[in-house]
Parts: structure tokens; sequence; C-alpha cells
């Protein structure tokens, strides 16, 4: 027998004396017993992998050696296993059963969720499908494809955030660009709604953010008229606020829409009557809408000869707040648990 064999019959008689006397108290020093010697990665395995060094003449008494080695350490490790467990069921747990356990907080929706998922399931009633995109948005699809060429005055009314290093590429200003990727790689019929977050460059403040949620709704078919449109809206304000709810539809601007207007419902604090909510007017705005303008179909491969539709667009946060009466748009980010809890009844 040479030296080097040898020397590996020497190293499975030590570790055959450093199995049987390994220190094992608990189930910590057992599961550490098990991955020093018989684990995956264990020195009987590192043993076994030396027979390929050893001589065809001695192989077959080295691997009976080292398997006698492997079955004393497994069998040490199963009798201590079985050990603990049994003293384990008889001391019973370590803790006082008796004890009130701990209570469960139940969380509740955040408002902005609740709002916007009565206005997803309203549209989806009538036909409406959802469709999402990018925050992060190329100017085309922000701007240009919408009626918004550069340099147009248009753009002054949308404080952007532009990636620096590429000014082509922006933080989405609203969910219209999403209008512009649905039409782009769909043909009409088109009826589907648009909801998700929207960045701009304004000041912090109780009544505007940096970033805020939009849900806006498009609409492209053959013979697509205003009046289509008005009853779209009626629909969902009845729907959203009140089977009692009124409507009233003044003219306004949008670079891709024309005639374009603003949809006013009366208050659904005071009925109409007038509150500090409607400024004593009875009447709240709550979206902007309008026909699809013509060149924005063409932009997106629609042709406005034979198609036309009607586009609208709602803030979600400007609506939950007139809907709770919260008076501070920062307190729906702040997640604070004072302000989130209010809403556990509210679905």
């Amino acid at each position: 027998m040479t030296t080097e064999v040898q020397n590996l019959f020497d190293q499975v008689s030590q570790m055959q004396a450093q199995v049987e006397q390994y220190p094992v108290s608990n189930n910590d020093d057992l599961e550490r017993f098990r991955i020093e010697f018989i684990g995956t990665k264990g020195k009987v395995k590192d043993l076994l992998a030396a027979i390929k060094d050893v001589p065809n003449t001695e192989k077959k008494a080295y691997g009976q050696t080292v398997n006698a080695l492997k079955q004393v350490a497994e069998e040490r490790y199963a009798t201590l296993k079985e050990q603990f467990e049994s003293n384990q069921t008889t001391k019973g747990p370590d803790f006082d059963l008796t004890m009130p356990g701990d209570a469960v907080r139940i969380g509740s929706r955040h408002p902005l969720n609740l709002v916007r998922n009565q206005i997803i399931e309203i549209f989806k009633r009538i036909g409406y499908v959802v469709a999402e995109g990018p925050e992060v948005e190329d100017d085309w699809h922000n701007f240009t494809a919408l009626n918004f060429p550069p340099d147009h005055p248009a753009r002054d009314m949308q404080d952007t955030f532009f990636v620096q290093k590429n000014p082509d590429i922006a933080l989405r200003t609203h969910t219209s660009s999403v209008q512009v990727r649905v039409m782009e790689r769909q043909k009409p019929p088109i009826r589907a709604i648009f909801p998700g977050r929207v960045f701009r460059n304004e000041t912090i403040s109780a009544r505007s953010h940096c970033y805020f949620h939009q849900v806006e709704g498009l609409y492209i078919d053959k013979n697509v008229s205003f009046a289509d449109l008005k009853q779209t809206l009626y629909h969902f304000a009845q729907e959203m606020f009140g089977p009692e709810t009124k409507i009233k539809l003044r003219p306004s601007y949008f670079p891709f829409t024309e005639p374009s207007a603003e949809l006013d419902v009366t208050c659904f604090i005071c009925g109409g009557e007038g509150c500090p909510v409607c400024k004593y007017s009875g009447w709240v705005e709550i979206l902007g809408c309008g026909m699809v303008d013509p060149a924005v179909l063409a932009n997106c491969g629609i042709d406005p000869e034979e198609y036309s539709g009607f586009a609208f667009g709602m803030g979600i946060d400007r609506i939950t707040m007139l809907r709770y009466q919260i008076k501070d748009i920062r307190l729906m980010s702040e997640n604070d648990v004072r302000f989130l809890g209010q809403f556990k009844a509210a679905f």
C-alpha cells in the first residue's frame, strides 16, 4: 500500500473519531453536524470522491471503509434527531398557549384605487377595454401625434420632465400617449380606456403634485358623433355620482380634439344647492372631452374620411378629492396609515 493510500485510510479513521465525538446538544448543533459530515458538500462525500486516486487493488477496501463511516454518521444523526423530537414533544412548546395572540391589522384600499376601480368598472360594462402603456414616452406619442408639433404654444400647457441627455424622451404628461399606441396597432372600431400615472413639472401644493393619475377614454368607429360622446358621459356621471346627476358641457380647447368641451356635473356633495366644494355654484368640473381631431386620426394611420371618434380624460385624484372631501392632494402619497384607515369601509 502506497503512502498516499495509507494517508486516505488514516483520514477515514480520524474522521470516524470526529463523528463519534462531535458535540451535539440541540437542533442547531445537529444541523451543523449534518452539513459538516453527511451534507451534499460534507467531508464524507469528499472522502468518497477521493476513491479515484486509490489503486484498483485497494478500491474495494477503501470504499467499504468510507461507507462504514457514512453509516456511523447517518445513524448518529438519526438517533439524535429522534431524541430531540421526542424531548420536544414531551416538554411541550416553549411558549404560553394561554397568552392572547397578536392582533391582525386589517388593511384598507387606497382611495385612489377605489375611485379608479369604479371608473373602470363603469366603462367595462358598456364595452370598453383597459389598455396601458409606458410611463416614459417619446415625443411622437406624447406630443407630435396628438397635434402638438414642436414649438406649438399648446405645449406650454404641460410643463414636462424631459430626459436631460435625450430631449426626445420624457415622462408622459397624459395617458393620451396610450391612445396613439392603440390607434397605431389596432384598426377601428376601438373602444378603450387608459388608466395610469402621469407627470408634470408643477409646484407641489395642497391642490397640485408633480405626478397624478388619469383615466382617458377613446371611441373610434364609423359615424361617431358628439351626441354619442354626450350620452356616454351622461351615463358615466349618473353611474358614478348617482341617478339624479345632471351634466353641463362648456366649450373649451384641446389640441387633439375639435370641438372640445369641459364637463361639469351637479355637485354630488350638496346636490346642486351650493357648498364650499363647488364654490356655491352647484357644479363641479370633472373632465375634458371632444371629438378626435382628424389630424390625429391621420397621424395614427386611420382614415378620417371613413372614421370619426371621441376622447375624454379625467383626473382620478381630483374626483377622489371631491368625492371624499380631501383637502390636500399630498395626503394620497404620504402613506400615513391614519389617513388611509379612514377608507376601510369604502368598497
